[in-house]
């Protein structure tokens, strides 16, 4: 899907996650000198009535919140072909999901998240409102900048399920995700605040032992759950707060969320760490409306996360990497700027675009990707002569073809950076990318891995090492290919 140059009044930088009844856009409102997220309808959903007010539904339930834990709503809109949209705060930090796929949270970060959910959720119950989604996938991090620094806030997204009470206290549709929800919302009764107060509990289960309660493959399974597994944490106060909090009938649980959260805090008996680092790098060209690539997560995206895992990709060694240096004969080299020139490798078939800089090292020939196979078109740029080496690294970009029908579910690792973000998943035109930041890194702050399946039988591998966020998202953005 191509990205659309506006919507509304708002330019539009890329495409940051798609799912069944939406897109959702990274733009840049210039007026307010803000990154915003745009929620847009699909369009084969335009002309169902029943959808298009659920879409509107969600904007009008997240617009009655004010808090910083509810995802905010700054404005809505038609598009030309009368598709409705929502502008939305963007959650540059990513989402739970992401975060708990890389490692588990430490107790007193996943007590902070529990926490700052708790607060949205009871945002949404004082204007009346439920949920009825929650999980890791729909809560969302982003940046808060004040006299303290930056930190980050969690607030919920996605309000598709939402129902005011008032509806939801009659026998409604059942609806949720089922390792999370409440029986009596499996089962389709009325339903009230408790029932979002299960869902926390489950989600405080999963972020405190690592696994989730339960592991439930339909709504049916979820309608008469039997009790957990124990918690194995060696803290009895915790456990029997969250497993009152899992309580079948909701009766037994506590009479809200703000007394589940607090019960919760009481048994960890320490302070809470309310204002938790950020913990992917500032991208310095945010607010500009210009083309870039990755997204780390937005405010209702319906499924920015990874997706389901596929096979795993045939391991490349790393001495790969630690490629023959010289000026390379036969390499070329088109200036594009007075500060940037575009690369290609020996047979004129992969291209990147780099700053000037990084050509004064370039090797243009072929890599042999996996031993005993055939060579690949490949070509290397950097900084200085021995820029990729892990010893002494610089600035500088590897791309090469290797064989693969489909994307990895990995890339190789590097366990010398202290923050990894990543696997993400995108498309863009006909071409599948997945891509991993690693921030953190000695030498070079900054390490990205990115493989994009160009067709049925190759795929493209680009490596990028730089100090400059804004730098490695132009170099990603300007790789191409020819006759592939």
């Amino acid at each position: 899907m191509s990205a659309p140059s506006r919507l509304g009044r708002y330019p539009v930088r890329r495409r940051i996650g798609s799912g069944a009844f939406a897109t959702v856009w990274l733009a840049y409102d210039e007026h307010l000198d803000s990154a915003v997220a745009i929620k847009v309808l699909a369009d084969n959903w335009a002309g169902d009535h029943h959808i298009r007010q659920r879409f509107l539904e969600e904007g009008r339930f997240l617009r009655k919140v004010e808090s910083p834990h509810v995802v905010t709503v700054y404005d809505a809109g038609e598009l030309e072909d009368e598709r409705p949209y929502l502008v939305m705060a963007y959650a540059d930090q990513g989402t739970l999901a992401d975060l708990i796929e890389l490692s588990p949270l430490t107790r007193s970060q996943a007590v902070s998240v529990i926490t700052q959910v708790g607060r949205g959720l009871t945002a949404l119950h004082d204007r009346g409102v439920l949920h009825r989604d929650v999980k890791p996938a729909n809560v969302l991090f982003r940046t808060v900048e004040n006299g303290r620094g930056a930190h980050i806030v969690a607030m919920l997204g996605d309000l598709g399920l939402g129902k005011a009470m008032d509806m939801s206290s009659r026998l409604t549709m059942a609806g949720g995700t089922p390792s999370y929800v409440a029986p009596e919302q499996a089962l389709g009764e009325g339903l009230d605040a408790r029932a979002d107060q299960f869902s926390l509990a489950a989600l405080s289960y999963h972020l405190l032992t690592g696994r989730q309660p339960y592991a439930h493959a339909s709504l049916a399974a979820a309608e008469n759950p039997a009790p957990p597994a124990p918690m194995e944490i060696d803290e009895p106060a915790v456990e029997e707060v969250v497993l009152r909090g899992l309580a079948k009938d909701r009766e037994d649980r506590f009479p809200d969320v703000a007394a589940f959260t607090a019960a919760l805090v009481e048994a960890v008996g320490e302070p809470v760490d309310e204002t938790p680092a950020t913990w992917v790098p500032a991208d310095p060209d945010l607010t500009r409306a210009a083309a870039s690539t990755e997204a780390t997560g937005v405010a209702g995206d319906p499924s920015p996360g990874p997706r389901s895992r596929r096979r795993r990709w045939p391991w490349v060694a790393a001495a790969v990497l630690a490629l023959t240096t010289g000026t390379g004969a036969g390499w070329a080299l088109e200036r594009t700027a007075a500060s940037e020139v575009t690369v290609k490798d020996s047979t004129g078939t992969v291209f990147v675009t780099v700053p000037s800089s990084w050509a004064r090292q370039v090797d243009p020939e072929q890599w042999v990707p996996f031993e005993g196979r055939a060579e690949q078109a490949s070509v290397a740029a950097g900084t200085r002569s021995g820029w990729n080496s892990d010893d002494d690294p610089g600035e500088g970009v590897f791309v090469g073809v290797l064989p693969g029908d489909r994307l990895p579910s990995r890339v190789p690792g590097h366990p010398e950076c202290s923050v990894q973000r990543g696997p993400y998943f995108d498309e863009r035109g006909d071409d599948d990318y997945m891509t991993v930041f690693f921030s953190g890194c000695p030498g070079v702050d900054l390490t990205v891995e990115r493989v994009i399946r160009v067709n049925q039988n190759q795929l493209l591998w680009v490596q990028i090492r730089t100090d400059d966020r804004g730098i490695a998202n132009r170099v990603l953005d300007s790789v191409r290919a020819s006759g592939i």
